[in-house]
């Protein structure tokens, strides 16, 4: 008789394909998951799903200045969480449009978008199904994102970015380097309650599979997540890149690399940095 709770574990780490699954659904729309985020968004002196706010602040200080911000200037925030970029960009007379999975986040920003009067048009939803007429003199997708999404994807949210950009628009946004994928390990972890509870407001046995894929440059933590009544499994996925291989990816959109950076604050571009940003425009 097979043992079924080795067979139950067999699946639990079994490697899958790079980019096999997507379930950015779970983590962005579960109410309980969703509302960890939220309040990882909030929290200024902290590095997680936003960076803190003394970064932010001066981030938006160069992208004011790079891209002259103004009264006329219309910006799309792609993956806006609850709009720390788009507030700030507004409060400069732009004219934002942010859009994002997380209905707790964009409820939350278009509170304070109403509080304080500002310009700012929030949209809830998945940003690979967002479609407009707008077009705009600045496309953002900042705190690596592009890095979640698979070859298919990338190639998709490029073409739109192409799409809904004004002729002399550009397009701004950071990844992770192969600096960083070279500090990334594989590892297997169990624990009750995983993350402190970040998964369910009720008791949880958690599982942490990190594969890391040579080839392809791709990490994958896998989540497997085990509750009274369900078993469930959430995978996060991140491409690793060098500015050679993300430029061609733009290339093959119609896209023109403008210029590399380490950070979207505006550092001068280090090759040793984990993270590097890119400005870039229609070809």
């Amino acid at each position: 008789m097979k043992n079924k709770i080795f067979e139950e574990l067999g699946r639990i780490n079994q490697r899958p394909e790079p980019f096999q699954f997507y379930t950015a659904n779970d983590l962005w729309t579960d109410a309980h998951t969703s509302a960890q985020m939220l309040s990882f968004h909030l929290n200024g002196a902290i590095d997680v799903s936003s960076r803190k706010t003394e970064f932010i602040d001066r981030s938006v200080e160069w992208i004011s200045s790079e891209f002259n911000i103004g009264r006329d200037t219309e910006i799309a925030d792609f993956g806006c969480g609850p709009g720390l970029y788009a507030t700030r960009l507004a409060k400069r007379r732009a004219k934002v449009t942010g859009i994002d999975f997380s209905g707790r986040s964009i409820d939350y920003a278009k509170a304070v978008a109403a509080r304080e009067n500002l310009n700012i048009s929030y949209v809830q939803q998945n940003y690979l199904d967002f479609k407009t007429q707008d077009r705009f003199n600045l496309v953002m997708m900042i705190m690596c994102d592009f890095c979640a999404l698979s070859p298919g994807q990338r190639k998709e949210i490029l073409s739109k970015f192409r799409r809904i950009l004004k002729p002399e628009g550009s397009i701004l946004l950071d990844v992770y380097s192969l600096e960083a994928f070279g500090q990334r390990k594989e590892a297997a972890i169990y624990e009750l309650n995983l993350l402190n509870g970040f998964w369910s407001p009720s008791p949880y046995y958690g599982f942490l599979n990190t594969f890391t894929y040579g080839k392809e440059k791709v990490v994958l933590d896998k989540y497997t997540i085990v509750e009274p009544e369900r078993t469930r499994t959430v995978y996060n996925w991140l491409q690793y890149f060098s500015p050679e291989d993300l430029e061609k990816e733009f290339q093959d959109a119609g896209l023109s690399v403008k210029g590399f950076f380490s950070d979207v604050a505006g550092t001068p571009h280090d090759p040793k940095s984990k993270e590097f940003a890119v400005i870039a425009g229609k070809a």
